[in-house]
């Protein structure tokens, strides 16, 4: 069983531009976290699965510590399901910038990492 958190918005000073530090970006984060409890939905209990509270938590402050690389945001969002959620198995994040500030017409860009990739 797997526990999606989608489209988690938030806005954040990330980049390598000193401008994105002062100026900011709009963001949005998915988190996919693979239950080791097979049978919660049996349960119906919440201690017996991840919460996705948490979780959303969890990306709301990681995301408010500036960082040049959207790879480094990702990473500690990862890093801190793993510590702080029970029952996690496994754990993917993907942290993308909306309207980044490069050359050309760019909607979206994004990293996805997983928690075997740190």
């Amino acid at each position: 069983m797997k526990v999606h958190v989608n489209n988690i918005k938030v806005y954040a000073y990330h980049g390598c531009l000193d401008e994105e530090g002062i100026i900011g970006s709009d963001y949005r984060v998915d988190a996919v976290v693979d239950v080791k409890n097979k049978l919660s939905h049996q349960n119906d209990d919440l201690n017996q699965t991840v919460d996705y509270s948490l979780v959303t938590q969890i990306v709301v402050e990681e995301m408010a510590v500036r960082s040049k690389l959207i790879e480094t945001v990702a990473a500690r969002i990862i890093k801190r399901i793993l510590k702080e959620c029970e029952h996690k198995e496994h754990v993917t994040a993907t942290v993308t910038k909306i309207n980044p500030p490069i050359d050309g017409d760019v909607e979206t860009v994004c990293v996805t990492l997983n928690s075997e990739d740190i």
